[in-house]
């Protein structure tokens, strides 16, 4: 491990092109890494958010089966209007 890098260090101080070359090349390597830090944190939120709504309408679906209105659930759930009065059309009270 030393040795690598007792060698890369030579090669590098050979000349300011070489050595330029370099750190241009870790500069992209670390610019890609934090980019694709970045690309997964926002995959992962949109996961969590995905998954919260799915849930609210499931909850949704529930509570209009149990017979609740329109305006209850969509104030429990915070759901759009819109939205829960869809759901409703798909679920037959019990």
């Amino acid at each position: 491990m030393l040795k690598k890098a007792m060698d890369t260090l030579e090669f590098l101080s050979q000349d300011t092109a070489t050595r330029m070359e370099y750190e241009a090349r870790m500069k992209y390597l670390r610019d890609e890494v934090s980019r694709m830090e970045g690309a997964k944190a926002v995959g992962m939120a949109e996961g969590i958010t995905e998954g919260i709504i799915r849930e609210k309408k499931e909850m949704a679906r529930k509570l209009l089966a149990m017979g609740n209105d329109v305006d209850f659930v969509v104030q429990l759930t915070e759901l759009p209007e819109q939205e829960v009065k869809s759901l409703s059309k798909e679920i037959k009270p019990n």
